[in-house]
């Protein structure tokens, strides 16, 4: 599976913005797909992730309530709606997949492809 990250750019605070991760494969619908992010000088961080069937989404608590993960697999496309962006929201965002498995969902080592990640800056 390989993954291209889009859709990251330049926000004001309160603004929205829409990610997506576009898989290759025929295989993807049988993926777990999570987004996670990287901060300069920070580890990266799990924000969203949905199983293969789209039937179940995680978040990251700094996140709930605000970003919305969500899939489509007849265009191979995993997106992330982000409202309501803060300026500690800024980070090169990835996408990655998993194949299917419940649990863990967090866990940036338990994903085996990587997209090359799509940078988010929020300004206050």
């Amino acid at each position: 599976v390989q993954l291209q990250a889009s859709g990251g750019g330049l926000a004001q605070a309160g603004d929205s913005l829409t990610l997506s991760c576009a898989a290759s494969g025929r295989t993807f619908s049988t993926y777990d797909v999570g987004w996670f992010r990287q901060a300069i000088g920070k580890e990266r961080q799990f924000v969203a992730a949905i199983s293969w069937i789209g039937d179940s989404t995680y978040y990251a608590d700094g996140v709930k309530g605000r970003f919305t993960i969500s899939r489509d697999n007849a265009e191979n496309t995993v997106y992330l709606q982000m409202n309501s962006l803060r300026p500690e929201d800024t980070a090169v965002y990835y996408c990655a997949a998993r194949p299917a498995r419940y649990g863990s969902w967090s866990f940036a080592s338990g994903y085996n492809y990587w997209g090359q990640g799509t940078l988010v800056t929020v300004s206050s």
